[in-house]
């Protein structure tokens, strides 16, 4: 396709589509990229609310389900603008497949599809033909209207050629379209089953202008075979000559396109035929079509299957149906470039079952196959579905928790999986079968930042948690010696950290539950190194605690948050709550009101818009004057709060002591919404007994619509998770602010 220079694309970009996810996945593709504004709406009024306070989105994106009316007609409104709009693509989601078949695939204002869920890939690829298609227009046709450009019936050939799913036939109405207006008197494409001897698949043919007879099928012949040797045939004129294939040869075929089809390795698997007894009319913008439909279905269909077909079966355990350790080790291989890039933490757990040989052997395989699917069923139910299980080999399981806050977040998983293993499990024959596992437990990047090297540690762990008498989880600790000298040489450059300005302040949103409006954020320190990359805090705040580097730190992040906050709420004019965490080293310090004030002061910060977050981990015994600062703080006008509630030992002392204005309930409890009804009920309770001591809820952790669902019916007020947004950093947040106030200004 080639680069597109940030001067030659659209500056704004209006996204319209109900589903969350589809905006949010969006967002995460088109940020970073050249627009300069991102505008994000989710509905149709407030769109064309959007669009009368003067946003001029030089792309769109709307979202096509059920009849389309309110996408239609906003795509013709945008339309209607003299200039300036490269042009609209639809997004199909939900029914809208469907009804774009039945619209013959022509919607007037609509330059091409994109499908939900959303295929970054996909969505680039789109974009930079519809921006070409709409240059090469201006550039060759300047005075012709919107939409009668000679390319346009040929991008509604290729729209119904992105409306392909699976092994759906080629829209026949399409095809028909695409004989007519190029003359095309065949048109095939074939997915080879197997050697030369066997006939191909046939996934589209142009059946009512199809040449031959039975038995004499073009498949038979030499182009056929040059084609599927991965050799391209694109003759204008004299191709019976050119080719010197009997065949062609036979009806005269004058123009003749032949086009592989590969695989994702570069393989040619299938080949698209189609060619004339007469030169093709428009013979650039045909072979252009027909590389594209080759592409597509490529794509669509031959990968597709491919990966289905011959992939499933060697990615994947034939028992379980989990992933099996060449698919686990691609995958944390994607965990390790996820983390390093969001500067994440995460963790590998090695599951083995104790003596699970001595019941194979004594009982046989076919029990012993019995125990392992259930055992995968019980481990594929305590995880959440953005994390991995996989089957390693025999009876040994590893696992994939991604997006950790903190470690003891992973222990109790691993604990719950202890708990749920133990279980007894009925066989087939009614006997009851009670098994134990062993749990290995590596962190990353603390224990290791390579693929193998977690393995290892959590292989270690795991028997470490056999030598303590099975039916246990241990973490994974290095030798002494080792673990000391990676402590001096990280402690060394976290010093350094904020002399040489690698510390970053990242937000994550808080949203209002009723409305999903932006109501705050909460401020996270990023450690960004110039060789390692993002170091996740997760690893480096318990490092800062331990040796007292967490108080420059704090006050650091405090005073940006503050900054930041107040330099938004003037630029967008909305009444941002900022949080920041407090450590318990910070409260001990007997300047920490001064230090508050003097940052409340310097930047002009409202103190009622800060929230001081304490996790319920501090003990009220380790720090006598505990309620004493915490009420200085209140003094001074700010909003206190009680982190990872529901993790401590001591919650209702808390509540029943601490000055606090806001509950934020743990993400572990959250997370657990739909799958433990244990965890339910605490969510219930905790916010009952919040709201009966006056203090207002916030749920973290919040990932799917139904945590949504479930918060909002009992009343929750507030939330905040990767559902709505991941953190981001300041500059990336600042965008959203932008997008997020143009969508109020224009309610």
């Amino acid at each position: 396709m080639g680069g597109i220079a940030v001067s030659d694309v659209a500056s704004s970009i209006l996204i319209v589509s109900i589903s969350r996810e589809d905006r949010r996945d969006l967002f995460d593709v088109l940020d970073g990229g050249p627009y300069e504004t991102i505008l994000t709406a989710r509905d149709f009024e407030q769109a064309n609310a959007l669009l009368d306070h003067g946003a001029e989105p030089t792309v769109a994106i709307i979202e096509f389900a059920g009849e389309g009316e309110q996408a239609k007609q906003l795509a013709m409104r945008l339309r209607q603008r003299p200039d300036g709009l490269h042009g609209v693509l639809g997004l199909l989601s939900g029914g809208g497949r469907a009804e774009i078949y039945g619209w013959g695939v022509e919607v007037d204002g609509v330059d091409d599809w994109l499908r939900s869920p959303i295929d970054p890939v996909e969505v680039s690829y789109r974009l930079s033909l519809m921006i070409h298609n709409s240059e090469s227009q201006t550039a060759d046709a300047p005075s012709a209207p919107s939409g009668v450009a000679a390319g346009h019936q040929d991008l509604r050939l290729l729209n119904a050629v992105n409306c392909l799913d699976g092994d759906d036939a080629l829209n026949g109405d399409a095809l028909t379209a695409l004989a007519k207006h190029h003359h095309i008197e065949f048109f095939e494409i074939l997915r080879e089953r197997g050697g030369r001897e066997a006939e191909p698949q046939l996934l589209v043919r142009l059946e009512q202008l199809a040449l031959g007879s039975s038995g004499d099928d073009l498949w038979n012949h030499q182009a056929y075979y040059d084609v599927l040797g991965g050799k391209t045939l694109v003759v204008a004129d004299g191709g019976w000559e050119a080719v010197r294939d009997v065949w062609l040869s036979r009806y005269r075929i004058r123009a003749m396109i032949g086009l592989p089809l590969v695989n994702d390795d570069g393989k040619a698997v299938g080949a698209l035929l189609a060619g004339s007894r007469q030169p093709l009319a428009d013979w650039d913008g045909a072979v252009e079509v027909c590389r594209n439909l080759a592409e597509r279905y490529s794509l669509a269909s031959l990968v597709h299957h491919y990966r289905i077909d011959s992939r499933f079966r060697g990615l994947h355990d034939s028992l379980t149906r989990l992933p099996n350790r060449l698919l686990f080790n691609d995958r944390l291989h994607s965990a390790i470039a996820e983390a390093q890039r969001n500067g994440e933490l995460f963790a590998v757990l090695f599951v083995d079952l104790d003596r699970f040989k001595t019941i194979n052997d004594s009982l046989g395989h076919a029990v012993g196959d019995q125990i392992l699917i259930a055992v995968s069923k019980r481990l594929r139910a305590s995880v959440r579905a953005s994390d991995t299980v996989s089957r390693y080999a025999g009876d040994e399981f590893t696992l994939i928790l991604r997006h950790i806050v903190q470690r003891d977040d992973v222990l109790r998983v691993a604990e719950k999986i202890t708990r749920v293993l133990e279980s007894p499990l009925t066989l087939s024959d009614g006997a009851e079968m009670q098994i134990t596992a062993s749990i290995g437990i590596a962190f990353f990047p603390e224990d290791s930042t390579e693929a193998d090297g977690l393995i290892k540690c959590a292989d270690v762990a795991m028997y470490s948690a056999k030598g303590m008498g099975r039916n246990t989880y241990r973490t994974f600790v290095a030798l002494p010696e080792e673990s000391h000298q990676q402590r001096l040489q990280l402690e060394s450059k976290l010093r350094q950290a904020e002399r040489n300005n690698e510390l970053r302040v990242y937000y994550q949103p808080q949203v209002d539950t009723a409305t999903e409006d932006i109501v705050g954020m909460e401020a996270l320190v990023r450690w960004e190194h110039p060789e390692l990359g993002l170091i996740s805090p997760g690893f480096f705040i318990p490092l800062a605690e331990e040796t007292g580097l967490i108080i420059p730190i704090g006050e650091w992040v405090l005073r940006a948050a503050c900054f930041d906050t107040v330099r938004w709420q003037k630029e967008f004019g909305l009444p941002l709550r900022i949080s920041v965490n407090l450590s318990a080293l910070q409260i001990k310090q007997p300047n920490l009101v001064d230090v508050v004030k003097s940052a409340l002061n310097d930047s002009g910060l409202d103190a009622q818009t800060l929230d001081l977050e304490v996790t319920e981990s501090i003990n009220i015994k380790t720090i006598p004057n505990l309620i004493e600062v915490l009420s200085e703080l209140r003094e001074l006008g700010c909003n206190i709060s009680i982190d990872d509630f529901g993790t401590g030992q001591s919650s209702l002392d808390y509540l029943k002591h601490f000055p606090a204005d806001r509950i934020k309930i743990d993400q572990t409890f959250v997370r657990n919404i739909g799958i433990d009804p244990t965890d339910e009920a605490i969510v219930r309770a905790t916010i009952d007994m919040a709201h009966n001591m006056h203090c207002q809820v916030i749920a973290e952790g919040v990932e799917i619509e139904d945590h949504l669902r479930f918060l909002r019916d009992n009343n929750c007020e507030e939330m905040q998770g990767f559902l709505f947004c991941r953190p981001l950093p300041a500059a990336t947040f600042q965008n959203l602010l932008s997008e997020r106030a143009r969508l109020l200004s224009g309610e």
